[in-house]
């Protein structure tokens, strides 16, 4: 084995974590490649004799890209048109990772609900609950990674903890109530059934669109049973040419793709809480749905 292949291999070993760093970190999977690309760069240019600790290392390098990135995002996010949601991601964390508590973890931090929210910290803070709250670093190993004292990690901690738990949803959902709620849910939109409709969504309800100005889209944040149920019955109505819709497992989730002669045209999400959808997410970005193309 040649010495690059040795030091392929060693990068190799800790891609699944990096790649999950950096998707957390920044909401978007194209993001997150360009900065484990760039990781193995530096990996692969560094003085390994130096480096004690290959894992740390390459969470420490990624985190701090990641933090680079995340800082020139918020500026250009600034100008985004309409609201923001992060880029879907399918995800099949059963292949990988045990039906366990860590699985439930890692889907949670993956999810919706918590990137938007996590999208209302401060970079820090958000390196901060990442590489604690859904990889379960030691608050000495993300000091170093941060280059903060052990003290101050732990009130960015504790500060992102309060800020996250103040705003997710307070719910576990059994995955095939999410289902079955996700399918009645499309029977409802597709059939123009607004009587079906109401009856799924929760008084306060929740609709978030985003299309970064490229699709159609709601441009702000709808709110209540009666606005949501018929702003989706109404798009649900619209002519599209050869809709094909698949159920996936996006984010940690049961999710509905729809597909247009074949390619990706919306991807519509659900917070659920005591049999109720309190939130929707609709992404419909063109340049955030390439990823999900079958």
């Amino acid at each position: 084995m040649t010495a690059r292949e040795t030091v392929l291999d060693a990068f190799e070993e800790h891609r699944s974590l990096l790649n999950g760093v950096a998707y957390r970190m920044l909401g978007g999977f194209a993001d997150a490649e360009d900065v484990v690309q760039e990781a193995w760069l530096r990996w692969s240019a560094a003085d390994r004799d130096e480096v004690r600790d290959a894992r740390g290392y390459l969470v420490r390098v990624t985190t701090r890209l990641a933090l680079d990135r995340l800082r020139q995002a918020r500026t250009r996010r600034e100008a985004y048109v309409g609201p923001w949601l992060p880029e879907p991601v399918a995800t099949d964390l059963g292949t990988t990772v045990p039906d366990t508590a860590e699985r439930a973890v890692l889907a949670d931090s993956v999810s919706l609900a918590v990137l938007v929210v996590l999208e209302s910290l401060s970079p820090l803070e958000r390196a901060v609950f990442v590489l604690r709250e859904a990889f379960g670093f030691p608050y000495q190993e993300i000091a170093e990674a941060l280059d903060r004292s052990e003290a101050a990690v732990r009130q960015l901690a504790g500060r992102a903890r309060r800020h996250v738990d103040e705003r997710r949803p307070r719910f576990t959902v059994d995955p095939g109530v999410r289902r079955d709620l996700t399918e009645r849910f499309l029977a409802a939109a597709t059939g123009g059934s607004i009587e079906r409709m109401l009856e799924l969504l929760a008084p306060d309800v929740r609709l978030i669109g985003d299309s970064g100005g490229k699709t159609k889209a709601p441009l702000r944040v709808i709110e209540s049973a009666d606005k949501v149920g018929r702003f989706l019955i109404a798009v649900a109505g619209t002519e599209m040419p050869e809709p094909e819709y698949r159920f996936m497992e996006i984010n940690g989730g049961t999710a509905l793709l729809v597909l247009s002669q074949g390619r990706p045209h919306t991807v519509l999400g659900l917070d659920v809480a005591d049999g109720l959808v309190t939130a929707v997410y609709i992404q419909r970005n063109p340049d955030k749905l390439m990823g999900l193309l079958p």
